[in-house]
């Protein structure tokens, strides 16, 4: 009598994301060991990340030049504007063309000698901040092409401090992290960023704030009503700051802070932000003060503080994307980019969380026309398509270990059931390992939109659902054995979509070991 077959099933591989954390052989079968160049689909399938393409011409003054700043504002006429900061200097992007923004002061141009510009706009103008530097406005009222200093802009008054930081909330423009007074926050009068001192401008020195001791500003939010100012060892929260003569401190939170200053962002109702210790929610710490601070990349905690020792924490980038639903965090000398789905949380409170590699954007920006920017080497780039401009790159996904309920027991491999969905034909390996080894048994096999050609032990189209697109499976005899086992998926993805809809894997139980 034929021995019967132990089956598992994984329906909707990955959907609840990596997960380095906790015991590889007790994790629930949604979660992944690796999931790299992967997003988690509205549909909860681990596919393929967007690549990227170029959105203008080669410009040759900055061809070797790395874009680390792109920002997107709106003048008084309605005109969106990009701005780029690449070789040290400004770009306005438009109409697929990158062009030199110069400097129209009328004096000895500011010497420009980094491009991590903080960027903030009120009332059609576009303030740019950064540390050691003059700070800029670029004013398209006055001229499309040129920006000058802040201090020589028409009506200046006061004494424009030279921060690192800036928002523009609440009809004001704020700015922080002066390197000669790192308590110190300065706010412009209401609805005019030049005007620096009379009216209703002013400044405010948290020096004596700090619940937690001296502290240094990394980074500023608004978000719901409330000024959030983000120390590197703590955090200030300010209520009612459309009156900064009246407003008070609502709350202090200490023991967290802020590792880099564009790691913040407004992230639907939420606030994140990258901390020592990992990415955070601050908005359910607020709104429940008993609550513990949400670990968002709770998950891959260990993981991601390994790479973050090497990082500048100047050179970290963010964004939100609402089309996309994902928290990007870009971590540049690692070459790693940590995306956190934000559709729905893990019990946890982490994020469902995948990495990319290849991709590495050195700046990052979703602008009003729902389009994902990202920096380059020498290109303003958009997250579309399926090639990093025009390189295929590779996709990988690990299952994480499973011993079918029977960790003692022997198990014999013999079949493996891949269900793909895509748009094209497409390589794949299907790979499996035992016993917790980084070493794997393959096949390989082709995923084809048309005819369909038998491997091994057969594979077969199941349905096409949709014109252009296609479900099927890869069915494979294979072999090996061990006490616990894991299954992978790599392939290159090189012009088309492609996601893994289940996995079924096909044993005999042996001996007990």
């Amino acid at each position: 009598m034929a021995e019967q077959l132990l089956t598992t099933s994984i329906q909707a591989p990955g959907f609840q994301g990596v997960n380095k954390q906790d015991s590889a052989v007790g994790l629930a079968s949604g979660f992944a060991l690796v999931a790299n160049n992967c997003v988690i689909d509205k549909y909860g399938r681990i596919g393929a990340r967007n690549g990227w393409t170029t959105s203008h011409a080669a410009v040759g003054a900055i061809a070797s030049s790395v874009v680390r700043f792109i920002t997107e504002f709106t003048d008084i006429n309605g005109t969106a504007y990009t701005i780029v900061g690449v070789g040290n200097k400004l770009f306005k992007l438009a109409a697929a063309v990158l062009t030199e923004v110069t400097y129209g002061g009328g004096g000895v141009a500011p010497t420009i000698t980094a491009d991590n510009w903080s960027a903030a706009s009120l009332n059609g103008s576009l303030y740019l901040y950064q540390a050691g530097h003059s700070p800029l406005v670029f004013d398209p009222s006055v001229s499309t092409t040129t920006y000058k200093r802040i201090s020589e802009a028409p009506g200046y008054l006061g004494t424009v401090q030279s921060a690192n930081v800036a928002i523009s909330a609440f009809g004001r423009i704020w700015t922080g992290g002066e390197s000669s007074n790192k308590s110190l926050i300065q706010f412009s009068d209401i609805l005019n960023g030049v005007i620096l001192s009379t009216g209703t401008s002013g400044t405010l020195d948290l020096s004596s704030v700090w619940p937690d001791g001296e502290d240094e500003i990394v980074s500023l939010a608004a978000h719901n009503g409330f000024l959030f100012i983000f120390g590197r060892r703590q955090i200030l929260v300010y209520a009612k700051p459309d009156d900064p003569y009246t407003m008070n401190l609502q709350d202090t939170i200490t023991g967290i802070g802020c590792l880099s200053r564009d790691s913040v962002v407004v992230a639907g109702t939420d606030i994140m932000f990258l901390s020592d210790t990992g990415v955070r929610s601050l908005q359910r710490t607020v709104q429940e003060k008993s609550s513990p601070m949400r670990e968002v990349s709770l998950n891959v905690k260990d993981d991601l503080l390994t790479v973050l020792v090497s990082e500048n924490a100047a050179n970290i980038k963010e964004v939100y994307s609402d089309v996309h639903a994902f928290y990007l965090l870009s971590l540049p000398t690692s070459g790693v980019t940590y995306c956190f789905d934000m559709r729905q949380l893990l019990p946890n409170g982490a994020a469902r969380t995948t990495t990319w590699s290849n991709i590495n954007p050195t700046a990052l920006c979703y602008n009003s026309n729902r389009e994902l920017l990202i920096g380059k080497t020498g290109y303003v780039g958009k997250y579309n398509g399926y090639t990093d401009n025009g390189s295929a790159y590779s996709l990988s996904y690990f299952t994480n270990f499973f011993d079918f309920g029977s960790p003692t027991a022997l198990k014999i491999m013999k079949k493996v059931a891949v269900t793909f969905i895509g748009n094209a034909a497409a390589n794949v390996n299907i790979r499996w390992g035992f016993e917790y080894r980084d070493i794997y048994y393959t096949r390989s096999a082709t995923v084809s939109s048309a005819v369909v050609d038998y491997f091994n032990d057969g594979e077969f189209g199941i349905a096409e659902f949709s014109s252009g697109v296609f479900v099927q499976t890869i069915k494979s005899n294979v072999g090996g054995s061990g006490a616990v086992l894991q299954l992978g998926i790599e392939t290159s993805i090189n012009g088309n979509a492609l996601s893994v809809q289940r996995i079924d894997c096909y044993v005999k139980q042996g001996k007990t070991l």
